[in-house]
């Protein structure tokens, strides 16, 4: 082959053999990037030393939490013995004056959000403690559903909502229906505060349609909610007169008429 020739064969053997490199690179990266990850994951010393860090300091009434959330489970292995059953099922974290944060990757767990540390202990796991002034709760309508009507209501402290446990009230609505739930003479403070969700993976699996949760104070709508199958748990707040009302719940849905859409609602007064 003339010098001529295998110049002009040359670029075309370079591109014939792009796809390879690409694939060499590809293979290279993701051996890397497995080892990082693998090496990036805290190891039960540093778990032990966090939790020593954690019990040294901890009081009755703190909360604790772990991020990212995927970690959760390492976590209680650790301090689970620390978490009571209404610190699982919590409807949120502005009841506590003290919460505890473990994490790891530089991540955040959502009850810390716009809080600022009052202590840190960095390592592979990170503790955090923040500190709030807690809410102060004039009624809880989980604690009022005796007094409700319709009578017998479900209250289960381990509803699966979003993949984590809710304490909460559970109602069903049916699709062109409303469903309504009053809790007469309710004491009120300055702001209604709930969270709304789905329950159970498998239903949301199988019935995709959204449910809606209305708040009426006296007959006013003055809180508004939907969640999908994909939201988990809603927040809705509303401002309220301090003293007694009634207070309905008001559930709705959509979907072929015999189904069924079951919502899990929990929600506080506060001062």
């Amino acid at each position: 082959m003339s010098t001529d020739a295998a110049t002009k064969a040359s670029p075309a053997r370079w591109l014939a053999a792009v796809p390879a490199l690409l694939l060499a690179a590809v293979a290279v990266w993701e051996t890397v990037a497995t080892r990082l990850d693998a090496t990036g994951v805290p190891d039960d010393a540093a778990w032990a030393r966090a939790e020593q860090v954690v019990r040294a300091q901890y009081r009755p009434g703190d909360l604790i939490v772990f991020a990212p959330g995927w970690v959760d489970p390492v976590g209680r292995l650790h301090l689970g013995d620390l978490i009571s059953l209404a610190d699982a099922g919590r409807m949120d974290a502005a009841d506590y004056a003290r919460i505890w944060e473990l994490s790891i990757r530089g991540a955040h767990a959502p009850e810390t959000t716009d809080l600022a540390a009052a202590f840190e202990d960095a390592g592979d796991v990170t503790v955090r403690r923040y500190e709030q002034a807690p809410a102060h709760v004039v009624a809880d309508v989980r604690r009022h559903v005796d007094e409700a009507t319709p009578p017998h209501l479900a209250v289960d402290a381990f509803t699966e909502v979003g993949f984590a446990p809710h304490d909460c009230v559970v109602i069903t609505a049916r699709p062109g229906a409303a469903t309504r739930v009053t809790f007469p003479h309710l004491p009120l403070g300055r702001t209604l505060v709930g969270y709304v969700g789905i329950p159970d993976v498998f239903e949301r699996r199988d019935y995709r349609d959204p449910g809606t949760l209305s708040v009426e104070i006296g007959g006013t709508v003055v809180a508004t909610a939907t969640a999908g199958v994909d939201d988990g748990w809603v927040r809705f707040e509303a401002a309220t007169a301090p003293g007694a009302a009634d207070v309905a719940f008001v559930a709705v849905t959509t979907g072929r008429a015999d189904q069924r859409r079951r919502l899990c609602f929990a929600a506080e007064a506060r001062q």
